[in-house]
């Protein structure tokens, strides 16, 4: 599995931490920055990230910025991304399973290292359950297409 990750400089320090369980769960991964807590706009760093994923040249990305949510705004701006704010192991666990997530973003002002750790684990080794699932996931392509959008195909 390849993995993408990327946070702004609210998420910086969280994204650093985070590295260090691919590291340990033997994943390649490539870090799309930013490399400091200075200020940056965060949809520079999502749209690397999303687009990144959409094209198929990660399997999955990970975003950190302060609540998550604008992360998870620019990700699933791009069509066949399909990203969840997860702050709870539950949840992680959940979007992977019903929903096929294929990004995760984080608040790194909303959650601590020991349970960002753990919400990475269980996300990034959850598999997709299919069934009934997969029928709703149909239903959101068709929903990209009914707005001009393919999954996987990046304008970029």
């Amino acid at each position: 599995m390849r993995v993408a990750i990327a946070a702004d400089h609210g998420g910086y320090a969280l994204k650093e931490q985070m590295k260090h369980v691919l590291q340990e769960l033997n994943l390649e991964f490539q870090d799309f920055g930013t490399d400091s807590e200075q200020s940056v706009d965060y949809p520079d760093y999502g749209l690397k990230v999303a687009e990144g994923v959409a094209k198929g040249e990660f399997d999955r990305g990970i975003l950190i910025c302060g609540t998550g949510l604008g992360m998870s705004i620019v990700a699933n701006k791009v069509p066949g991304v399909r990203c969840a704010v997860v702050h709870d192991c539950f949840s992680a666990k959940a979007t992977r399973e019903h929903n096929d997530t294929n990004v995760l973003a984080m608040g790194a002002r909303v959650i601590g290292p020991g349970l960002a750790e753990e919400i990475v684990r269980i996300w990034l080794t959850t598999e997709f359950a299919g069934g009934r699932h997969a029928r709703r996931l149909d239903k959101i392509r068709e929903i990209e297409q009914k707005y001009g959008q393919e999954e996987g195909v990046c304008g970029c």
